[in-house]
């Protein structure tokens, strides 16, 4: 299974969907993240744009790969696919997310026009409804991409594709951490705070476990939303310790 996450915008969660939708719920994928930017924070294999010869031959010999593409990146990855005629094929799917904000729609829309463009069909579109604010209605929100989707469909758009806002993906982020360690993460926090010497120490054991607490509390909205992509994958639950290769 091949799967580019991909979106003209940046700030609509490509990163999130990449490595905590699909990667733990894919047995033995791993994520290559085409960032120019972030190219050596040291998550993933990296690669840029313009190496897209690379990751084509990659894609060939690879059996699971998540491609993260950077928005900076995004213009550049597509001009390549049209030179590289029917490259969009060594995808299955391309996730698209997107967020409420109308700029980020409009940049949606754009990236939805261009799939099309090159050839990709709608099957293998899935749009992601991202950073939801609880309580306000789906349609409300993302009226401008469903306006366009209903009137072009060019791409899957399932309203129970959808994350809510929630601090914990960045807690995850700051902390170097993985969400799906935190949610089978065992540790007894509370003994350790009450043996704990000093507040410093108590503290940062209070922050693990209310990291690990978020974690669990999103597990059911992410093994919901992986479900609601359907890529032909029975999605397993964090929880389930799916499996993974092994060296």
């Amino acid at each position: 299974m091949k799967i580019a996450v991909i979106n003209f915008s940046g700030n609509v969660g490509k990163t999130t969907v990449a490595r905590h939708v699909l990667l733990p719920r894919i047995p033995g994928a791993e994520v290559v993240a085409i960032e120019s930017i972030n190219a050596d924070d040291g998550q993933g294999q990296a690669l840029r744009g313009r190496q897209f010869g690379e990751l084509q031959e990659y894609l060939q010999i690879a059996d699971d790969v998540i491609v993260d593409i950077g928005a900076s990146n995004v213009e550049e990855l597509l001009a390549l696919m049209r030179r590289y005629r029917g490259s969009h094929e060594d995808f299955d799917y391309f996730v698209v997310p997107t967020v409420p904000a109308l700029k980020q729609q409009i940049d949606t829309i754009a990236t939805l026009v261009e799939l099309s463009q090159l050839g990709v069909p709608a099957g293998k579109v899935r749009l992601l409804f991202n950073m939801l604010d609880e309580g306000v209605d789906l349609a409300q929100q993302f009226d401008a991409v469903l306006a366009f989707v209903a009137a072009h469909p060019v791409a899957q758009a399932d309203p129970a594709c959808r994350l809510g806002a929630n601090e914990v993906y960045a807690r995850v982020r700051n902390s170097g951490g993985q969400l799906d360690a935190l949610v089978a993460d065992q540790t007894d926090y509370k003994a350790l705070i009450a043996k704990a010497d000093n507040q410093a120490e108590k503290l940062a054991l209070a922050h693990k476990l209310a990291d690990r607490r978020l974690a669990r509390g999103v597990l059911p909205e992410l093994d919901a939303c992986f479900a609601a992509l359907r890529m032909g994958l029975i999605g397993e639950s964090l929880g389930r310790q799916p499996q993974r290769k092994t060296a």
